[in-house]
């Protein structure tokens, strides 16, 4: 789900992208944990915590409807903390913030828990349907 959502936020990236490129921002491994650190807690503001809800609750819990209306507003949340390291103010600004967490997470344990921690912010809990639609009794 994860990669669905990487792939939801380039192809918005694509239909945004300025015609002069991107200045592409650096951050160390402490400054990848205090932004990402940034972005939880900005998913804990009331006002965008409230805006999440609500594009949950209209959504759901359909993929479908995720995609169109919990990621929008969660690219938002996190557009407004990463703008201030020199990302893009775009989708391609979190998409790129995405590839480094992700480069991160195999090098700091701290990242990798963190990145977990956001990714359930973003996704809906999974439930598993029966299959065949009755439990065996047998």
């Amino acid at each position: 789900m994860f990669q669905d959502w990487v792939v939801f936020i380039q192809s918005i990236a694509k239909h945004r992208m300025a015609s002069a490129p991107a200045q592409q921002p650096t951050l160390t491994v402490e400054q990848a944990r205090v932004v990402l650190s940034e972005v939880i807690q900005a998913f804990s503001v009331p006002e965008n915590a409230a805006r999440m809800e609500e594009a949950r609750e209209s959504a759901c819990n359909d993929m479908g409807k995720m995609l169109q209306l919990v990621l929008p507003v969660a690219t938002q949340i996190q557009q407004e903390v990463i703008k201030a390291y020199g990302f893009n103010n775009e989708g391609e600004g979190v998409l790129k913030f995405a590839r480094l967490v992700k480069m991160y997470e195999t090098q700091d344990p701290e990242i990798a828990a963190m990145s977990v921690k956001l990714k359930s912010l973003l996704l809906p809990p999974l439930s598993t349907p029966p299959i065949g639609g009755a439990i065996p009794t047998s």
